[in-house]
């Protein structure tokens, strides 16, 4: 499993992205995924449909929780780090490194945030194409 560090560089930013994009595959590929394994009417019978939407149910359901768990533990140590950088520029005003530290966490902060946004578009769209294919095959349990 990839882990993602959430320290204070650029690079640190570009891996992170980079984890999302690996992270995210299986919403790039749902389409695919879904015309490759769900059959349409014509083939139901050689293959059992609901095992299968049940399984990428499962995947995707695993996945989403897994990116949400990602974004939001950075964007909890990020706020922290901003945090403590501006009880610091209280007490040192005149200090410009620890100033220009400061706007480089609140900057990498707005955008892990903005990846929570992206993130719900990404489900939300994973969601969608999965229920117009799975619905009759699959029904996912209530609680969730």
């Amino acid at each position: 499993k990839l882990i993602p560090t959430c320290s204070v560089n650029m690079e640190a930013m570009k891996s992170f992205d980079e984890l999302l994009k690996v992270m995210r595959t299986i919403d790039d590929r749902i389409v695919h995924e879904l015309n490759t394994t769900v059959p349409t009417a014509s083939f139901a019978g050689k293959i059992d449909a609901s095992q299968t939407c049940k399984q990428l149910y499962e995947s995707l359901m695993a996945a989403h929780a897994s990116r949400d768990r990602v974004i939001k533990s950075c964007i909890a140590q990020t706020s922290a780090v901003v945090k403590t950088l501006r009880e610091e520029r209280e007490k040192n005003l005149d200090d410009l490194t620890l100033l220009k530290q400061l706007r480089k966490e609140q900057t990498k902060l707005k955008w892990m945030q903005s990846e929570l946004n992206v993130e719900e578009v990404v489900n939300d769209r994973s969601w969608k194409v999965f229920n117009e294919r799975c619905r009759i095959h699959f029904k996912p349990p209530k609680n969730e």
